[in-house]
């Protein structure tokens, strides 16, 4: 998409931090990160969100994933990370092309990321349950 800031770093037509790329996909550090090493992983072909991306790329994204987190707590490390993905403006969703956060996370950074837990009946956890059973 001629509009898209991930289609045009993934295009090279913006410069990028890439730490690893590949047919499929582009590794970014992100540039407004919410700690020191916060990676994006960015399909190159481009797709809204999660609601929208092939299942098995999904799957292969995944896993290049957790290769890149490895990689990232063997250099910088640390022992927590956060894993990220945010569909929709409602869900903090910025930049309207999937994208995977890696944050790595340390004691005392400062970061929080935060909701209030609902306290739901057995009967509301079943209701959903089997609702969300039957659509599956």
């Amino acid at each position: 998409m001629s509009d898209c800031i991930f289609c045009k770093i993934v295009a090279g037509e913006i410069p990028s931090a890439t730490i690893y790329e590949n047919e499929e996909f582009k590794v970014i550090l992100d540039r407004f990160p919410a700690n020191e090493g916060h990676v994006l992983i960015l399909p190159k072909a481009h797709t809204p969100n999660i609601f929208e991306i092939a299942p098995e790329q999904a799957g292969r994204l995944f896993a290049l994933a957790a290769k890149i987190a490895r990689a990232m707590q063997a250099e910088l490390k640390f022992e927590h990370m956060n894993v990220m993905q945010n569909n929709g403006t409602v869900a903090g969703q910025t930049v309207f092309h999937f994208h995977l956060h890696l944050i790595p996370r340390y004691e005392n950074d400062g970061i929080t990321i935060k909701y209030t837990p609902m306290d739901l009946t057995d009967a509301q956890i079943e209701a959903m349950r089997a609702k969300l059973e039957k659509a599956l």
